[in-house]
């Protein structure tokens, strides 16, 4: 069987212009989506509740290697019936935003979902039925439907990649050269800007403070102290051989 043999003109001509055009459209997304982007106020109120949960979860996690003094002392700052921080503060529950949740979904479809599917139909038309390169593996012919778009041969080896598979393998893989040159917080990496979007929508929702309050109250009042530092100097003396002893002596 002849092995198949491309054109060198379709390296200048298709395979690089495909690479560039996927990160120049990448580069541009990244900024267009810091100058569209809105900031979001944090209350003061949301910041302290906030630190004040983590503070306490550090308490019950690692509160054993605390004196019994210090981890009431810090326990009852968070749980005392009267003046305790998790009596005392009434939040109210913090109304969904809806239109800024809506907002911001547009925003992101608009940033990544549109350019994805005009520069790849754009692509998939101008170097429609050009075949690019050859992964340097075998394949099986499960991969043809992915990494052959556009090229409908059933002869063709599954290790040739098309244009429009090309083009697709380039959005979902120039994340390393995204965070290389736009560092690792970027918004040019599809993948990891679709990711941002669904993460960004679910801690939109609002939480109710007063449960959340109520449930860190519950796990630290259970919590049961035990000093994990008790007789430590007693097993380190105890590790020390007398031949140490005598040379520290």
């Amino acid at each position: 069987m002849t092995e198949l043999v491309i054109d060198p003109n379709i390296r200048v001509w298709v395979f690089l212009p495909i690479v560039l055009i996927t990160f120049l459209v990448g580069i541009i997304r990244h900024y267009v989506s810091v100058l569209i982007s809105s900031k979001k106020k944090t209350e003061l109120t949301q910041v302290q509740d906030s630190q004040a949960m983590i503070r306490a979860r550090l308490l019950r996690e690692n509160g054993k290697f605390l004196s019994p003094q210090s981890f009431a002392m810090r326990k009852n700052f968070f749980n005392n019936e009267e003046t305790g921080y998790f009596k005392t503060q009434n939040r109210p529950p913090v109304a969904p935003n809806s239109t800024a949740m809506l907002s911001d979904m547009v925003k992101g479809n608009f940033v990544n979902v549109l350019p994805m599917v005009v520069i790849g139909g754009w692509i998939n038309w101008m170097f429609s039925g050009f075949v690019t390169t050859k992964v340097p593996f075998p394949l099986t012919l499960r991969f043809k439907p992915m990494l052959q778009r556009g090229v409908e041969l059933a002869s063709l080896d599954a290790a040739w990649v098309s244009s429009a598979s090309w083009y697709f393998l380039n959005v979902f893989g120039l994340r390393s050269i995204y965070s290389l040159v736009l560092g690792e917080n970027n918004q040019a990496d599809q993948t990891q800007a679709t990711q941002d979007q669904m993460t960004g929508a679910a801690m939109a929702m609002p939480q109710d403070p007063k449960a959340a309050f109520k449930a860190e109250w519950e796990a630290l009042e259970v919590t049961e102290y035990k000093n994990a530092l008790k007789n430590v100097e007693n097993d380190l003396l105890a590790k020390i051989s007398p031949n140490s002893q005598n040379h520290l002596e």
